[in-house]
């Protein structure tokens, strides 16, 4: 962006100086002797503003202004095409004039216009991994977010250690960049963050951009108490946008999260591109991208490893695109857990498309709590999936009951409907490779397979539906068990 805007200056500075320099030179044939008494001989003036003219790189105006002018014969050689005779001079000039403003006024809105930066290092912070940068990092915020221009806040190279922090809009501009070359580290004792509900946290902003960094939040150690089963924090989620619009992720690491990576919630227009989350494939609630009460977020070209959901889409969530992620380790990606509130808004028009699956739990899932709901997902499409040794590649759940609480022998209220699974094929860990275990109350409908090919151990594989109604085309395999629909 701010490389743009260096482009845009430039190229108008350089059209306001060839206009400038292209403006005419003007000889008025008075000032040069011309007397405009009819009588007068100005023939000498007028040979020597055509000399002036003619010798001139610029363009050029004689000027003959009101009077009449005795002449003898004027004759000489046109060496300069742009000379002008006129007696009104103002039409050209004030149209030059015109132009040279317009163009001056684009160049001082251009420049004005420029980003502001703010070095979190000028400001106060420590790129050894040790010292508390947390302060540095807030007043680089709260310059960026008062200024009226966009502003970078630019985080070198190094190791910044930091404790929670809240970046809170609204902002007097829409376009604050914080641009890392460098690491943010979360403390080591998770007990700084453990019960905080999150490290970094962006809320009622417009229009903000992270670009490039890693976020190392050094979750292993809670990981390890909840192995334990030890009495600990729940822990924090690494990067939270809430009530915001207008976001871009690009080329962000995130390493080793608390809890979640990177949550979207209530959000409006947000993009990630070319994210990598990392975390152990037993590392406990570690989700790597989850989106809820959010609409148009897109997650494009995204590399996902972790110990639990790659992406999990919750209640709420609508228009979102998926492509080109490779999910592996996790639980694959999920719509849900949906119906856990009997009130709960749904999700809707979901897209995941050129998606890998290599060694995870779950390929493309959705799942509810089987208990009453006014939930529903419909108009869902998952498309172009390759599925390598994945337990369960295909798979709707509406009999979800962690520890077997609140739910046994209820009837999930929430209503599938309008799901499609298009060109999907690879390995299945286990025989059943294509599960439909819908609600009994509310059975799944208007579900289609087309062009499935999964296998088991190089045979085909097998499929298991309840209350699930749909179509199938072209090749199937496993053979399909919808009822008809």
């Amino acid at each position: 962006m701010a490389y743009l805007r260096s482009s845009v200056v430039l190229t108008l500075l350089s059209m306001f100086i060839s206009v400038v320099l292209a403006s005419p030179m003007t000889y008025n044939v008075v000032s040069l002797g011309a007397k405009a008494d009819g009588k007068s001989d100005s023939t000498q003036a007028f040979v020597s503003a055509w000399t002036k003219a003619c010798a001139s790189v610029k363009p050029a105006i004689i000027y003959v202004p009101v009077g009449r002018f005795y002449l003898r014969q004027l004759t000489d050689k046109v060496t300069n095409r742009h000379i002008i005779f006129s007696s009104k001079l103002t039409k050209m000039a004030y149209l030059r004039s015109f132009v040279v403003l317009i163009l001056l006024s684009m160049f001082i809105s251009v420049v004005l216009a420029s980003p502001m930066t703010y070095n979190v290092v000028s400001l106060g912070a420590k790129a050894d991994g040790k010292s508390d940068s947390t302060q540095a990092f807030v007043s680089a915020w709260t310059k960026a977010c008062a200024s009226v221009k966009p502003a970078i806040i630019y985080v070198p190279v190094g190791r910044f250690y930091l404790r929670q922090l809240v970046f809170s809009g609204p902002c007097k501009n829409n376009a604050i960049i914080m641009r890392i070359a460098g690491t943010l580290v979360a403390p080591s004792d998770y007990r700084i963050l453990g019960n905080k509900g999150n490290w970094i946290v962006f809320e009622h902003v417009d229009g903000v951009t992270i670009s490039g960094g890693i976020l190392d939040a050094q979750g292993t150690g809670l990981w390890a108490c909840k192995a334990s089963g030890s009495s600990c924090p729940s822990g924090a989620t690494t990067l939270e946008f809430s009530n915001s619009n207008n976001i871009v992720v690009q080329a962000l690491t995130s390493l080793n999260s608390q809890m979640f990576h990177i949550v979207v919630n209530a959000c409006h227009n947000v993009k990630m591109q070319d994210v990598k989350v990392t975390a152990a494939g037993n590392s406990p609630n570690t989700d790597g991208i989850h989106v809820q009460l959010s609409s148009s977020v897109t997650i494009l070209n995204s590399k996902i490893g972790t110990g639990d959901d790659c992406i999990s889409i919750g209640p709420g969530t609508t228009n979102l695109w998926i492509e080109n992620v490779a999910c592996g380790p996790g639980h694959g990606i999920s719509i849900g857990s949906l119906g856990k509130d009997q009130q709960e808004v749904g999700v809707q028009n979901v897209t995941v498309k050129t998606v890998t699956f290599t060694g995870t739990q779950n390929g493309v899932r959705i799942k509810s709590w089987g208990r009453p709901s006014n939930g529903f997902a419909k108009n869902i499409l998952f498309q172009h999936a390759v599925m390598t040794n994945v337990q369960n590649p295909i798979v709707i759940d509406q009999n979800y009951c962690p520890d077997n609480k609140g739910c046994p022998g209820k009837a999930s209220g929430v209503k599938i409907s309008d799901v499609t699974y298009q060109d999907i094929h690879g390995t299945s860990a286990t025989e059943v490779a294509v599960k439909f275990d819908c609600s009994s109350e509310n059975p799944c409908s208007r579900i289609r397979l087309e062009d499935v090919k999964l296998t088991y151990k190089n045979q085909a594989a097998q499929s298991s539906c309840s209350h699930a109604a749909g179509t199938s085309t072209g090749f199937v395999q496993p053979t399909s068990c919808l009822i008809a629909s």
